[in-house]
C-alpha cells in the first residue's frame, strides 16, 4: 500500500521514530501520539509531523495506516478507534519489514550491542559510498541521526528481539550480536528465546550470509543446524575473524584483525570495553563480505563516533567524568562499568534506575551482583515502561539484596529528584559518574550536567 496520512502511537520512541523519519523524508503526511514530549516529538514537529500528547481517538483522524509500539496495550483509545474504523494497523515491526521490501538487507539482533554494530554497520556503507537507508535504535553520532533514506537499496536496521519482531525480516546478511536471558516476559522462558533466535537465523536468504558471534555457546550450538553461510567472529581464536595483540587505553583500543588465521589489519576503535572490540569484529567480516576495501573499513572504525546514549560522554572538566549510557540489563551494566573504570579515576559513581517491574523481578540477583566495578552506586525508582507494578518488587528491594550481597559497598537508595542535589555533594576532583538505564534517567543526568557547568 502507499499511505498519504500515516499516525504513529507511541511516536516518540526511538525504534518508531525512525520509521516516522522515513516516511517524512518520503513526503508522507506523518502524526503521532505519545504520553510525553522529549527531543523526538520535538525533532519530528520541525520535520513537519502533527504531534500530540496523550492518548486520544480524535488524533487518528485522516489516517489511512495506523503504526503502534510494542509498549501500546490492546485497549489504547487511538487502537482500538483504528480497529473500529477499518483502518490498516501495523505493529512497529510489521511496518519496517514493508519498508524493507525490495531492498539489499542488512540487519543485527541480539540482546545486547545491536545499536552499536547497527550504527557502525550503518556508518562502514556510508564511508564505503553504498548510501544505504538506516533505521537504527539509536543517534547515529556520524550523521546525528537514527535514520536517513539512501540513494542504492541497502538497507541497514536493527532488529528487535524483544516482542519477536525480528521475525518479519529477511536480511540477506544478517549480525547476531549474542542471545541472553533477556525479555522473558515476553518468551516465557530462556529455551523460547533462544528457539526464536535459532528461526531468525533461517530466514537469511540464500546467497547472504550470516555473521554470529563465536563466543556466545546459545549461538554455536543454533549454529550446528543452520545450512547457509556463516562466519563466526569474536574475541576468541575459535572465531573466523578474531582479534590479536589488544592494547586497551582508556576509551580506546587497537587489535589485529585475523580472517581465518590471516593477518587483514591493525585497526583502532574509539570505543571502550572488549565487548566493543566484538561487536567491531562483526562489522570488519561484513565489509570484507560485501568487498569493501580494507582502508575503507580501517577508517570507518578509526571514525566512527559512537551511538546516543551508548557511554556517551556528558561532561569533562579537570574535575570529573560524567557518562550516560542506556544499559539497563546486568550483562550490560558490567560492560559498561568495566569499559569505564579502564580510564582509571579515582572513584566510579554509578546512578542507576531500574528499567520494568518484570525485568527486575527476574534478574534481581543478577543485578545485585552487576556493580563490582562500581565504587559508589545509587539506586533510584523502577521505570515501569507502562507496565503495572508487581508487589514485593521494587528499587527498595534491589538495593537490599545489593546491601545483602555487597556488605563493603557504598550504596545509596534516592528518589530521582534527589540524585543531582546527592551528587553535588558528594563529588571530588577525579570522580566519574554514569548514569545507567533505558528510561529517563538521561534527564537526571543533563540536570547534572548543566549544574556542573554553573
Amino acid at each position: 500500500m502507499n499511505p498519504r496520512h500515516i499516525h504513529f502511537i507511541g511516536i516518540g520512541g526511538i525504534g518508531m521514530s525512525g520509521i516516522a523519519r522515513i516516511y517524512l523524508l518520503r513526503g508522507v503526511k506523518v502524526s503521532g501520539s505519545d504520553l510525553k514530549e522529549n527531543k523526538i516529538t520535538e525533532e519530528l514537529r520541525q520535520m513537519g509531523a502533527s504531534i500530540y500528547i496523550g492518548h486520544n481517538a480524535r488524533n487518528i483522524q485522516g489516517a489511512d495506516l495506523v503504526i503502534y509500539s510494542s509498549a501500546i496495550k490492546e485497549d489504547n483509545p487511538e487502537l482500538s478507534k483504528a480497529r473500529q474504523e477499518g483502518i490498516v494497523v501495523m505493529k512497529r515491526g510489521q511496518a519496517l519489514a514493508t519498508l524493507m521490501q525490495g531492498k539489499n538487507v542488512i540487519t543485527v539482533t541480539g540482546s545486547h550491542g545491536k545499536t552499536t554494530t547497527a550504527s557502525l554497520a550503518s556508518y562502514l556503507l556510508l564511508e564505503a559510498g553504498f548510501s544505504p537507508t538506516v533505521a537504527v535504535g539509536g543517534v547515529l553520532r556520524n550523521i546525528d541521526t537514527n535514520a536517513r533514506i539512501g540513494d542504492s537499496d541497502f538497507f541497514v536496521a536493527e532488529a528487535d528481539e524483544s516482542d519477536g519482531s525480528f521475525l518479519y525480516y529477511t536480511p540477506k546478511y544478517s549480525i547476531i550480536t549474542n542471545v541472553d536471558r533477556e525479555h522473558l516476559d515476553y518468551y516465557g522462558d530462556f529455551d523460547n528465546e533462544i528457539r526464536a533466535f535459532g528461526d531468525f537465523m533461517n530466514r537469511t536468504i540464500n546467497g547472504g550470509c550470516l555473521f554470529i558471534c563465536g563466543d556466545d555457546k546459545n549461538l554455536i550450538t543454533l549454529a550446528e543446524k543452520y545450512k547457509g553461510r556463516l562466519i563466526s567472529f569474536g574475541l576468541s581464536d575459535a572465531s573466523s575473524v578474531h582479534p590479536e595483540d589488544i592494547k586497551i587505553s582508556g576509551l580506546a583500543s587497537e587489535f589485529d584483525c585475523l580472517y581465518k588465521d590471516k593477518f587483514i589489519a591493525r585497526f583502532s576503535l574509539p570505543l571502550g570495553g572488549r565487548h566493543n572490540i566484538s561487536n567491531a569484529l562483526s562489522v570488519i567480516a561484513l565489509g570484507i563480505e560485501l568487498g569493501i576495501d580494507i582502508e575503507v573499513i580501517k577508517r570507518a572504525i578509526s571514525g566512527y563516533k559512537g551511538a546516543g546514549r551508548r557511554i556517551e560522554m556528558k561532561f569533562k572538566s579537570k574535575d570529573c567524568l560524567v557518562f550516560d549510557d542506556y544499559a539497563h540489563h546486568p550483562t550490560e551494566i558490567k560492560a559498561t562499568l568495566s569499559a569505564i573504570k579502564n580510564l582509571k579515576s579515582d572513584r566510579l559513581i554509578a546512578v542507576f534506575q531500574p528499567h520494568r517491574y518484570t525485568r527486575t523481578k527476574l534478574l534481581m540477583n543478577e543485578f545485585a551482583f552487576s556493580f563490582d566495578s562500581a565504587d559508589y552506586v545509587i539506586i533510584t525508582d523502577i521505570y515501569p515502561a507502562s507496565e503495572p507494578p508487581i508487589e514485593g518488587v521494587s528499587a527498595a528491594c534491589l538495593y537490599d539484596k545489593m546491601k545483602e550481597y555487597l556488605p563493603e559497598k557504598q550504596i545509596r537508595l534516592l528518589p530521582k529528584a534527589e540524585i543531582v542535589n546527592h551528587i553535588l555533594r558528594i563529588i571530588k576532583p577525579n570522580d566519574i559518574v554514569v548514569t545507567l538505564g533505558a528510561g529517563d534517567i538521561a534527564k537526571t543526568c543533563d540536570e547534572l550536567v548543566e549544574r556542573l557547568r554553573r
